[in-house]
């Protein structure tokens, strides 16, 4: 069983959606099952449709799951757990105030108190559990094996003083109650596994999970890429017309070991391998992802294509293929040909634009460019610049792009709507 298990408090980020797309993989090959997972204990910082927005953005990217949960639903177990952690003295109710907890370690202040002491206190409390008394070790399919001593882990809160689970105790109790077997996720979790392990431990879960922590993407700098950066959302970048093939092809490709650049999902199902992953952090590299963009557009069958930038014809797809030779992204593709098919205007070239429309509105059809070209230049009597630059105005609504020749055959059927 693999899990994928976001928060609805900000939008997902790129990091998120490479750990959904590696646990979705290994859920594939081994064919056991993959949920979605979305913790959603933290009410304060809850935003309200974020966990559909969540799934839909995993739907964009071909994302299935076998089971959908919410961590809030398992609240009356996280209570249970601790609760029976409390009754077996494996953890203890702390009465610390916040100036008290200001230290970096717990000062194991309210570890001894007594039942009578307990009973009698109406302060408010958080339940801690009992550090652990031997080094916990586990080992990781990219790491390698990893200790953490009794020092490291200390007796750290599992309920807050509301009687809501911190996120290590609903995580670990959550990943129990599920029968997650492997736990793949971000290396900046590595620290809650031992928390996670004593925690399952403690209540007397014996069942292995194997964990796998992915390196962190750096942004351009060399430091980690913000969660809270719009930069880093997996939504700004589909806005920005990257397409979801590329995106996945590209965070797949990130300090992996891989036979090819350019690859489906289909076919890293074949050869993905999670010890194949670079130990070391890797940059984020936006010119990559561009090149990988470019390569995708032209895989894209040609009617969805037109599909994906707003039209519907298969010239219109060939026509958006032409436009990688300058641009990467299908936003800007559709920039340029909604710029073919808008209203044109020169002030330079503003006397010849306007011979060249009325000529082409009355013109009879030509199959090649080389005889709509010349019916163009003698009607018009223009000549050199005067005639060539109106003419690439009019049909590329720019004085520079593509040749001509090879953008004609794609729009000579909508002529009498570029020439508007």
């Amino acid at each position: 069983m693999y899990r994928f298990a976001p928060s609805p408090t900000r939008n997902l980020h790129i990091g998120n959606l490479r750990v959904a797309i590696f646990n979705y993989i290994c859920a594939k090959q081994s064919g056991d099952m993959f949920i979605v997972r979305i913790e959603d204990c933290n009410k304060a910082k809850n935003i309200e449709g974020k966990d559909q927005e969540i799934l839909d953005i995993l739907a964009i990217f071909g994302i299935s799951y076998d089971a959908l949960y919410y961590q809030s639903e398992n609240f009356k177990y996280h209570l249970q757990f601790a609760s029976s952690l409390v009754d077996k003295k494996k953890a203890f109710a702390c009465f610390c105030t916040q100036e008290e907890l200001k230290t970096d370690k717990y000062s194991g202040k309210c570890l001894h108190v007594s039942d009578d002491e307990l009973l009698n206190n109406n302060l408010p409390f958080t339940i801690r559990i009992k550090k652990p008394e031997d080094t916990i070790h586990f080992t990781d399919t990219i790491k390698g094996n990893m200790s953490f001593t009794s020092s490291d882990v200390d007796s750290f809160v599992i309920m807050n003083q509301d009687k809501y689970p911190t996120y290590n105790f609903a995580c670990a109790t959550d990943d129990m109650i599920q029968g997650i077997k492997y736990i793949i996720r971000g290396e900046d979790h590595i620290s809650n596994t031992p928390k996670q392990e004593l925690i399952r431990k403690s209540i007397g879960y014996e069942e292995e999970i194997k964990y796998a922590h992915l390196p962190i993407i750096l942004n351009s700098n060399g430091k980690k890429m913000s969660k809270d950066d719009e930069g880093s959302s997996v939504k700004w970048f589909l806005d920005q017309g990257y397409m979801p093939e590329a995106i996945m092809n590209y965070l797949i490709l990130l300090g992996n070991k891989v036979p090819t650049e350019i690859f489906s999902f289909t076919e890293a199902l074949t050869w993905f391998e999670l010890k194949n992953i670079s130990k070391s952090s890797e940059k984020f590299d936006i010119d990559k992802l561009r090149f990988i963009n470019r390569e995708h557009i032209k895989l894209v069958e040609d009617v969805e294509l037109s599909k994906r930038i707003g039209y519907s014809c298969a010239s219109i797809g060939k026509l958006a293929k032409l436009y990688t030779q300058e641009a990467s992204t299908t936003a800007n593709i559709k920039d340029k040909i909604d710029t073919i098919f808008a209203l044109k205007s020169s002030d330079e070239y503003k006397e010849g634009l306007g011979k060249l429309k009325t000529i082409v509105k009355d013109a009879p059809y030509f199959e090649k460019f080389d005889e709509f070209k010349k019916y163009l230049e003698k009607k018009s009597e223009l000549k050199g610049k005067n005639f060539l630059i109106p003419l690439q105005i009019l049909l590329t609504g720019k004085k520079s792009g593509p040749d001509l020749a090879e953008i004609y055959p794609l729009i000579k059927n909508y002529l009498q709507e570029i020439a508007k």
